[in-house]
């Protein structure tokens, strides 16, 4: 599901949300699900996929507000598509090129890094750059909807 982001005519950001990363111990560990929970209830933690504010606009506070507002929206709109809310966002933040501040603003949590294998790692080194994952519960009792 993707969104372009407008002040008034002027696009100002994209964002876009698809799959869930198939396996995250960090997540895991502050979801608190078993493999058979995580197996069944995983479409429904939603993947930011990515997040741009476009490099020529300048405005303090926008990319928090932008990600608050798409917490509230985006439930609505894949009900419409898919037909089922998702409970959890997550997105994966490199460092230290980008420090996740907006994410913070905006009440992420921060839960732990990737091990910088990528989805189809076939060795047991970092090959890709290390990300900071970072997860929005977008309902109160997530962890019990997901451990379900």
């Amino acid at each position: 599901m993707r969104y372009e982001i407008f002040a008034g005519a002027q696009r100002v950001a994209l964002i876009s949300f698809g799959a869930s990363a198939w396996k995250l111990a960090p997540r895991e560990r502050f979801i608190g699900w078993t493999e058979a929970q995580r197996q069944r209830n995983l479409p429904l933690v939603i993947n930011n996929a990515l997040f741009l504010v476009l490099p020529w606009i300048q405005s303090k506070g926008l990319a928090s507000k932008i990600l608050s507002l798409v917490a509230r929206q985006l439930p609505h709109d894949w009900y419409q598509r898919y037909g089922f809310r998702p409970v959890l966002f997550e997105t994966f933040v490199e460092t230290p090129r980008h420090r996740g501040t907006c994410h913070k603003a905006a009440n992420w949590i921060h839960v732990g890094q990737t091990a910088g294998r990528g989805k189809k790692f076939l060795v047991p080194h970092a090959v890709i750059p290390v990300k900071d994952i970072w997860l929005y519960p977008l309902r109160k009792n997530f962890s019990a909807v997901l451990c379900d």
